[in-house]
């Protein structure tokens, strides 16, 4: 695939093995190649791929965290992170509110335990818009689940607001 179409995505003309488009230079700034691929045709992992990765994780997650082994990781770093997390067209905050609200429709409260205070933190999301967020999405995903995540924002506000020094906003 080497013909660019709209706003730089790939023309489907020219297909590979198996009715697959051929991923060879996608031309994205910052974005792998994928014209080297390892084993069951997954895209191998360089040690730039892996930088990129653990760099965005760190500005998702707002704490530092280091490399670590196994598959598992290596995908989430390499995969999630590196490009999926990386592309263009949604911020940072626009991937986190979708995330948000993912989470609370599945009632996955663990991982928004790692989500809402990183968007507070890093000052993606006000206090004010965490509650607004608790408040909309109880209409859409429910009210137990809504409430529930009602709970866990105003628990994280109190937390926070605890935490910081009393001059500050």
């Amino acid at each position: 695939m080497t013909d660019l179409g709209r706003e730089g995505q790939p023309e489907m003309t020219d297909l590979g093995r198996e009715g697959q488009p051929e991923m060879t230079d996608l031309g994205r700034e910052g974005q792998p190649e994928m014209t080297d691929l390892g084993r069951e045709g997954q895209p191998e992992m360089t040690d730039e791929r892996r930088r990129r990765g653990l760099d965005m994780m760190r500005q998702v997650y707002g704490w530092e965290l280091d490399d670590a082994p196994g598959d598992f990781f290596g995908i989430t770093a390499d995969h999630l992170f590196a490009d999926i997390w990386t592309r263009p067209g949604l911020s940072l905050r626009d991937r986190r509110l979708l995330l948000i609200g993912v989470l609370a429709g599945r009632g996955l409260n663990d991982v928004l335990d790692i989500q809402l205070p990183a968007a507070l933190g890093n000052g993606e999301l006000t206090p004010d818009e965490l509650r607004e967020i608790a408040i909309f999405l109880t209409h859409y995903v429910g009210w137990p689940l809504g409430a529930r995540l009602s709970v866990q924002i105003d628990t994280l506000i109190a937390r926070h607001e605890r935490g910081r020094p009393r001059d500050s906003p």
